[in-house]
């Protein structure tokens, strides 16, 4: 359980400020949190096979892309290969 003078001490490290008057309130949703994740520990987890990353939309293809001549076709002031754009300040 976390007291008024933690919460006090917590706002005053990382420069959150925190009144007097609300350090019951924050104090007791602090407290409230830390419940919650009492909760969640108490839950145990499942015992199935850990899942990798899955792409659940489509297959991946792989296709021909463009060239980059023609790619540089598109382009209205190509400059040694690569496609000029307006400089950006």
């Amino acid at each position: 359980m976390v007291s008024e003078e933690d919460v006090a001490h917590i706002a005053a490290i990382t420069d959150v400020g925190v009144d007097a008057s609300e350090l019951k309130l924050f104090t007791g949703q602090f407290n409230a949190i830390l419940e919650y994740f009492d909760i969640l520990d108490s839950v145990e987890g499942g015992n199935g096979e850990p899942v990798g990353p899955t792409n659940i939309f489509r297959e991946d293809v792989v296709v021909q892309s463009l060239s980059q001549e023609d790619v540089l076709r598109n382009s209205t002031d190509p400059e040694d290969g690569f496609i000029r754009a307006p400089r950006v300040i």
